[in-house]
């Protein structure tokens, strides 16, 4: 009986957890961390653009998920993860979502990266609407 309400206080734990922490996590125990500037951090993967944007989508799903020259950019509730192309594989930036996203600086993405897209969905809202 005690195993059953252990496995049923941790699925408790683990859900009240935001996808932010889960991939920040994610990252910092997979990759290597080569930077830290401000509330982002920088981590390399040994491996192409490709088959790290999906190690990434594969443990913690994306809000919304976009590619824009030769880069992968995943927004999460609280974060957005950018994966570029680097000498020996990729870069993988994680950043709080308050800076230059909710100044419109991910809008080029389209919907579900503009200024007051509504979190988990693909398009419209208005301003105040992302978390």
């Amino acid at each position: 009986m005690s195993r059953v309400l252990a496995a049923l206080l941790v699925a408790v734990l683990l859900a009240g957890c935001g996808s932010g922490t889960r991939i920040r996590d994610f990252l910092e125990n997979t990759y290597e961390r080569t930077e830290i500037v401000g509330d982002a951090s920088v981590y390399a993967s040994p491996d192409p653009v490709g088959t790290t944007t999906e190690a990434i989508v594969d443990a913690v799903p994306p809000a919304e998920r976009q590619a824009d020259g030769g880069n992968e950019y995943l927004r999460y509730d609280d974060d957005i993860v950018i994966v570029s192309a680097a000498p020996g594989g990729s870069s993988v930036r994680v950043e709080d979502l308050d800076g230059r996203y909710r100044g419109g600086f991910f809008a080029f993405l389209g919907p579900g990266f503009r200024p007051g897209s509504p979190v988990g969905t693909g398009g419209g809202g208005g301003p105040g609407d992302v978390k």
